[in-house]
This record gives C-alpha cells, structure tokens and sequence, in this order.
C-alpha cells in the first residue's frame, strides 16, 4: 500500500492542528476585549467567548428622564465589544481553516 505512510502523517497533522485549536481556543476565552460609547462614558467589557464580563457606566450618563437613551449606549458598546472579539477570533482561529473552504468555520 504506497499512499498509507502519507495518510498516516495527514492524521498526525490533523491531531496536532486540533490540538493547537484547541489552546486557541482556550486562551481566547483569556482574553477581554472593551467596546466603549457615549464619548466612554459606557463602557462594556466581554471575553473572546462572548461572555460580559464588565459593565461601566459614568454617573452623568443615567437619566431616569432618558432610559432609552442609555439602553442605546449599551447596546452600542456591547456590539462593539463583540465586534472586536469576533474579529480577534477570526483572525486567530482563521489561520487553521484557511483554504479548507468550511462552511460555518471561522
């Protein structure tokens, strides 16, 4: 069987390429990543595994005469926050699919 050495060593890389997604993965959780609005005076703070972590807000920001004005602000930095983990994430795990043309992959 000539090819059997060759699939051999694909299954190795394969398992190797795994394992380093796998730290990865692990350490984007580490990682926290800030989305801000309102001139900073929200500020939202999530993980690489889309976890919210922190939220920060400046006194002057909460008016109970504007509710829907500081709904607006989390929201906007809440996205920006998970914005830049996914961006972080697929920059990170992309470089295990690139050229493998998965569907549904980073």
């Amino acid at each position: 069987m000539r090819g059997g050495g060759n699939m051999q060593g694909m299954m190795k890389q394969m398992q190797k390429m795994q394992k380093e997604m796998a730290v990865a993965q692990e350490e984007l959780g580490t990682l926290k990543f800030e989305g801000a609005a309102g001139g900073g005076m929200v500020k939202v703070t999530v993980s690489g595994h889309k976890e919210v972590l922190d939220v920060v807000l400046d006194p002057t920001v909460v008016d109970p005469e504007d509710v829907e004005m500081l709904q607006d602000l989390l929201i906007v930095a809440t996205n920006e926050a998970f914005k830049k983990a996914d961006e972080h994430a697929n920059s990170t795990m992309g470089k295990f699919t690139k050229g493998l043309n998965l569907p549904g992959m980073f």
